[in-house]
C-alpha cells in the first residue's frame, strides 16, 4: 500500500500563527496573515490556525503581543477573506472567558481546541462541550503526554469518550517521542475512545517530527498538525510543505506554500531562531520541557552545548531541585 493511499482520511492544521507565535509573541503583519491564508486555501490545507482564543483578562498581557494571541472576531473579518480553509483557535484551560466566544453563526472560526494537561480534562471537556453546543468543530489536546501515567491517561481517555468532543490529540509537547511511541498512543487511544477521531501534534527537538506524524497518519489519526517551514516553539513543527508534498493528494499543491516561504519565511527565519539546535535536542532526550533550551539560547553561552548537557544531567537539576 503506498503512502497515498494509506493517508487519503488526512486533513492538515496549519499552526504557523498559533505556534509560530510563541517565536516571535505573535508579531506577525496583517500582510503576513492574508498571504498564509490564501497560500494554504491555494494549496488545498483544510483548516489553518490563526491564533489563540485566551482572554487577557484571565492571562498576563504583556501588551506588546500581536492580535493573533487574544483574537478578535470583528478583526479576523476585517483581516481574512475566507473561503474552502477553515480557521481554527487553539483556548487553555482556564485561560479563556466563555462570553469572548460566539455562536459559530456569528464568527469567523469554525474549530476551536482545547489544551489541557491530563489533570485538567474534566475543565477540558467543560469547555469544549460548551463550545460544541455553540456550534464549532471540537477537540481536546492532552499536552506533555509523555509524562503523564498510565492510570492518569486512562481516566482522562475514558471520561473524553462520553463527552460530545469531536477529535483528541496526541501532543508530543516535549519533542522526546518516537515513532514506536506514536504507535503505542495511537493504539492506546483508539481502544479508549471508539467514536472519536484522532489528531497529532508533534516538535522536532529529535528531528523526528515529520516521521511521527507520518506514522500517525499511516495508522489512520486524521487531523495532522503542521507549520510552514517548521515554524514552532523552540524545535518546531511538522512543515506543512513536507506533509503536502509526501502525501500527493489530488487536492495538494505545495507550489503557493513555497511562494509563502519565498516571500516570508526566508526573511523571517533570519530574524527569529526556531528549528532543530543542540540544547532543544538534549531537553529532547531528556524529556524535558523546552523552556530550559530556550533560555539557554537567550543566554551568552547559547553555544556552550556541553556545559548546558552537564547542566541539565547534573541530578539536581535533572529533578528541578
Amino acid at each position: 500500500m503506498t503512502v497515498h493511499s494509506k493517508t487519503n482520511h488526512c486533513k492538515i492544521v496549519d499552526c504557523t500563527v498559533r505556534d509560530g507565535g510563541l517565536v516571535n509573541n505573535w508579531d506577525f503583519s496583517v500582510e503576513f496573515v492574508q498571504d498564509l491564508y490564501e497560500s494554504l486555501n491555494a494549496s488545498g490545507v483544510e483548516y489553518m490556525e490563526v491564533g489563540y482564543k485566551n482572554s487577557p483578562k484571565l492571562l498576563k498581557s504583556e501588551g506588546t503581543e500581536g492580535p493573533w494571541r487574544f483574537l478578535d472576531d470583528e478583526f479576523l473579518r476585517k483581516v481574512i477573506q475566507k473561503k474552502n480553509t477553515k480557521l481554527s483557535a487553539l483556548v487553555d484551560v482556564g485561560r479563556v472567558d466563555e462570553a469572548d466566544v460566539l455562536l459559530r453563526s456569528d464568527s469567523m472560526l469554525d474549530l476551536i481546541r482545547v489544551a489541557c494537561y491530563a489533570r485538567d480534562t474534566a475543565k477540558a471537556i467543560e469547555l469544549g462541550t460548551l463550545f460544541h453546543e455553540r456550534g464549532y468543530e471540537t477537540t481536546i489536546n492532552i499536552m506533555a503526554l509523555s509524562g503523564v501515567m498510565d492510570n492518569e491517561l486512562n481516566e482522562s481517555l475514558a471520561m473524553i469518550n462520553d463527552s460530545p468532543i469531536d477529535v483528541v490529540y496526541i501532543v508530543d509537547s516535549f519533542g522526546s517521542l518516537d515513532p514506536d511511541d506514536i504507535r503505542f498512543l495511537v493504539e492506546k487511544f483508539r481502544r479508549s475512545l471508539k467514536n472519536k477521531r484522532l489528531g497529532v501534534h508533534t516538535h522536532n527537538n529529535l528531528q523526528l517530527a515529520f516521521a511521527n506524524t507520518l506514522t500517525a497518519a499511516q495508522l489512520g489519526v486524521e487531523l495532522l498538525d503542521a507549520s510552514v517551514y517548521g515554524m514552532g516553539r523552540a524545535a518546531g513543527n511538522t512543515p506543512t510543505e513536507l506533509l503536502l508534498a509526501k502525501l500527493t493528494r489530488p487536492e495538494y499543491s505545495l507550489r503557493p506554500v513555497l511562494g509563502m516561504i519565498e516571500k516570508h519565511m526566508i526573511k523571517l527565519r533570519e530574524k527569529e531562531e526556531w528549528g532543530y539546535l543542540i540544547p532543544d535536542m538534549i531537553t529532547g532526550t531528556l524529556d524535558e520541557h523546552p523552556r530550559s533550551a530556550m533560555g539557554w539560547r537567550a543566554s551568552a553561552k547559547r553555544d556552550l552545548f556541553t556545559e548546558f548537557y552537564d547542566k541539565m544531567t547534573t541530578p539536581e537539576v535533572f529533578h528541578g531541585n
